[in-house]
């Protein structure tokens, strides 16, 4: 059965696996047709047809220099499929494939497949008005437009032709009778259709045509076949993934499983020195499938969109190399959801150690702070080799965030940041976590007077010094409020949260630790505040309005330090 379908290869290097290939077509049953590029060096052709003395039913075709996107490669094709017709007549189908292209399942199984199909061309054929995977900007413009220079090898003077061309509105047509069709080169054609296009009788025009046309093999039997075919079946029947970019996907002995589990006829393109699947593909196989199995590429269809996908988005915080220097083109700007607290360690006595021993959460100091990088027990190198050194995080406070966050993926970081810490420069660091949806951040406005308050210092030697720690939190509350924060934000006063701070906490603690909150039971203690209301006053006195920490009494301020959560 299988001396029904012939196989036509087109090789240039990589000749040892054209051999492997070769041999086991030919012994399966089948005749092979092969042409070698013109410029592969002499010897390994040589080398190739020794290798492949002893198969008659092996032939060799004439020879010439082919380049990727020329007519080049469409004289090749036809010139092996010219030797094939006119010297295996008993051939019903010839299949094309290159000399990266390995067979998946025994020769029987594709000739079994084509026999019950007798009629049916299998080739990629779809309009050109239609297709929306072409890359490069030329879809249309392939057939309309002169393309006599070499894309790869004379790619300046190909873009000033295509500029020059598209100036000038220059616009060629097509023959009569012929729609443009495009698709991949690696067809399986009847050889009643095949036929008809080798003699076409128009072939004069059409090739003329075609010879100025860019990456003909793609389009020329495509187009050619919607002319002379009686069924054609628009698919390949060699598996091929590309990329974003349209470039192939490679297969290497790792994708072994995959190729099995696709069930298809061929795969393109293998790596050469993939000696795992040339070792499995091309032996005798107790686990090939039943040779009426249909081939399933699909199976494996969300593999490759999965790498495609992480190739150009990359994973959530995960900043790639080659994306780093360009902002807002990141897959989400961190990994994990994290909570920023402002203002909390300076209202409650022991905070950290507090929210530690009620969440699973891990619980820093100030990350930012002036001095030094304050972890979580303070370590001094944490996860990641993240050193706790101030001018290391200074050199990109961003990255040193998004390293963190990525380093600690499964657990929450919570962590303090306040009008005393590193800024940097416009307030950059805190508009990026504005800017994140996975940023949960909470503020007490005001709330730095309080150490100030619980100095010992007079008002007057603190004037200044809470002036500009004001300034500070009053920008940083601009960008907080924001139009562009997305952030989970929650502004209080100082007045606001004394007033009832169980409900805030309560609220911040469900989405830290949503499932855990029967642990929510003990509020940490409140610092005493006896008296805070004259400070404030005195600074006032000293010229210098607080307004962030809303209407404090003068009396006493001291709201219920270890109030139950009810």
């Amino acid at each position: 059965m299988s001396a029904e379908l012939g196989f036509v290869m087109l090789v240039h290097d990589g000749l040892h696996r054209t051999a492997q290939v070769a041999r086991y077509l030919a012994e399966s049953g089948s005749p092979v047709v092969i042409h070698a590029d013109a410029r592969t060096p002499a010897t390994d052709f040589r080398q190739l047809q020794t290798a492949l003395a002893d198969l008659p039913d092996v032939r060799f075709c004439r020879r010439i220099a082919c380049e990727w996107g020329t007519w080049s490669l469409v004289v090749a094709m036809r010139h092996a499929a010219r030797l094939m017709l006119d010297s295996f007549p008993q051939v019903r189908h010839v299949h094309a494939l290159s000399g990266v292209c390995l067979p998946l399942r025994p020769v029987s199984h594709l000739a079994a497949f084509l026999a019950r199909n007798p009629d049916t061309d299998f080739i990629e054929s779809v309009s050109v008005a239609d297709v929306n995977w072409t890359k490069g900007g030329l879809s249309a413009e392939r057939f309309t437009l002169y393309f006599p220079f070499a894309y790869k090898r004379q790619r300046w003077l190909f873009d000033r032709a295509v500029t020059l061309q598209r100036a000038l509105h220059i616009r060629r047509d097509m023959p009569e009778g012929l729609a443009p069709h495009i698709g991949s080169q690696w067809w399986t054609l009847t050889r009643r259709t095949l036929g008809a296009i080798l003699d076409e009788p128009a072939a004069p025009q059409i090739d003329r045509f075609f010879k100025r046309a860019w990456i003909p093999d793609e389009s020329y039997f495509q187009t050619m076949a919607r002319v002379h075919s009686r069924q054609i079946e628009s698919r390949s029947l060699t598996l091929g993934k590309f990329d974003h970019q349209g470039k192939p996907h490679v297969f290497y002995d790792d994708h072994l499983q995959l190729l099995r589990r696709s069930d298809c006829f061929m795969a393109r393109k293998v790596w050469s020195g993939a000696d795992r699947l040339y070792a499995h593909f091309l032996s005798d196989r107790p686990d090939a499938p039943a040779v009426d199995t249909e081939p399933q590429p699909s199976r494996i269809d969300r593999h490759f969109a999965r790498a495609t996908q992480q190739r150009v988005r990359g994973r959530a915080g995960l900043y790639m190399v080659s994306r780093f220097p360009v902002r807002n083109r990141e897959n989400g700007k961190t990994a994990e959801p994290y909570s920023v607290f402002q203002g909390f360690t300076e209202m409650f006595r022991d905070f950290e150690e507090w929210l530690s021993a009620v969440s699973a959460a891990r619980v820093h100091g100030h990350l930012f702070a002036p001095h030094k990088v304050e972890f979580a027990g303070r370590e001094k190198v944490f996860a990641g080799g993240l050193s706790d050194s101030a001018s290391l995080r200074d050199y990109n406070p961003r990255a040193f965030l998004t390293n963190l966050l990525w380093a600690t993926r499964g657990e929450r970081q919570c962590f303090q940041f306040g009008p005393a810490d590193t800024q940097g420069r416009n307030y950059d660091l805190l508009s990026f976590m504005a800017s994140d949806p996975n940023a949960q951040i909470s503020v007490i406005s005001g709330a730095w007077a309080v150490p100030l308050y619980r100095s010992g210092q007079r008002a007057e030697q603190l004037r200044a010094e809470a002036a500009r720690l004001q300034r500070i939190e009053t920008a940083m509350l601009g960008v907080l409020r924001s139009p562009a924060a997305h952030a989970r934000i929650r502004i209080w006063t100082m007045a606001e949260f004394l007033e009832n701070p169980s409900d805030p906490m309560h609220s911040i603690f469900d989405e830290i630790a949503p499932h855990q909150q029967a642990r929510l039971i003990q509020m940490p203690e409140l610092v005493d505040m006896q008296g805070f209301g004259a400070f404030l006053q005195d600074l006032r006195n000293q010229g210098m309005q607080p307004v962030l920490m809303g209407d404090f009494p003068l009396g006493v301020t001291d709201p219920a330090p270890g109030h139950r959560i009810k």
